[in-house]
């Protein structure tokens, strides 16, 4: 079979580090890109990990990394899209550069990642793996439309892609995390507090909100775990289409009731 390559974006924190690490320790080839240049020098001490800068915004950088990849393999046996970012704020406020960077780099940053580097994979008949969330496929939650968004179209970007590719013999796979322990959980506090401090209808709300947040932050699951469903992912020999991990119990039972339960439930807790 000879040595399995793998090309994961936002490969220099939280899960795509996670995973990167993994799959190296397992075998494979890793070329890990990410924007986070100090992030690359740390992983490129590790044994097996080929850094590559990317920036999933922009094209031109994308195909870079691509023609830098070619130059030392024949192909890849997968692509991991990690590269995300989450914006915490009112869709009746958030401002359009707010709004268009989260779609930029989540959606349109995904796309124009696959779209480059399928000739690569197609010689491997490799797989793709896009990190949606549990919020792809969840009812959107206030005050976080704008990440919502941004997965929902994940969701269907992937669908679409798989009925396509499969007539190539490529795989694409959605990965649904629940939650997890990453930086950018981490950050959650301080993106509440900026999106409060920037509201102009919902300030007390939304700072309702963050403190439930931070309350659910012990809950986080360990990135490793996500590590071993990307793994799976990539080398069963049948695949599902997508692999929900850990999502929270609460908010999947709030997915399950009747929209207007859910708002009036909503209502009640975050006025008091």
């Amino acid at each position: 079979m000879g040595e399995r390559t793998v090309l994961i974006t936002g490969a220099a924190g939280g899960l795509g580090a996670s995973t990167a690490r993994h799959l190296a320790r397992h075998g494979w080839r890793v070329f890990a890109a990410d924007f986070d240049e100090k992030g690359l020098e740390e992983l490129a001490r590790e044994s097996g990990l080929v850094p590559i800068r990317l920036d999933v915004t922009d094209t031109a950088s994308v195909e870079a990394a691509r023609e830098s990849v070619r130059k030392q393999t024949g192909g890849l046996d997968a692509v991991v899209n990690f590269a995300g970012i989450l914006a915490v704020g009112s869709v009746a406020e958030i401002s359009d550069e707010t709004l268009w960077r989260v779609l930029d780099v989540n959606v349109m940053g995904t796309f124009r990642v696959n779209r480059a580097l399928l000739p690569l994979v197609l010689a491997r008949k490799g797989r793709i793996v896009n990190i949606s969330s549990e919020t792809g496929w969840q009812s959107g939650m206030p005050f976080n439309g704008p990440y919502a968004m941004s997965k929902h179209a994940i969701e269907a970007y992937s669908d679409s892609l798989r009925r396509e590719l499969m007539f190539l013999g490529v795989e694409v796979i959605k990965i649904q995390p629940g939650p997890f322990k990453t930086n950018m959980v981490a950050s959650i506090e301080q993106n509440f507090a900026r999106a409060a401090e920037a509201s102009t209808h919902f300030p007390q709300v939304i700072r309702k909100l963050m403190h439930l947040a931070l309350g659910e932050q012990d809950k986080a699951h360990d990135p490793a775990l996500i590590a071993r469903v990307v793994e799976h992912a990539l080398t069963a020999p049948r695949p599902r289409a997508a692999y929900s991990v850990k999502p929270d119990p609460a908010r999947r039972l709030l997915n399950l009731l009747p929209d207007r339960w859910v708002d009036r439930i909503l209502q009640r807790e975050l006025r008091r």
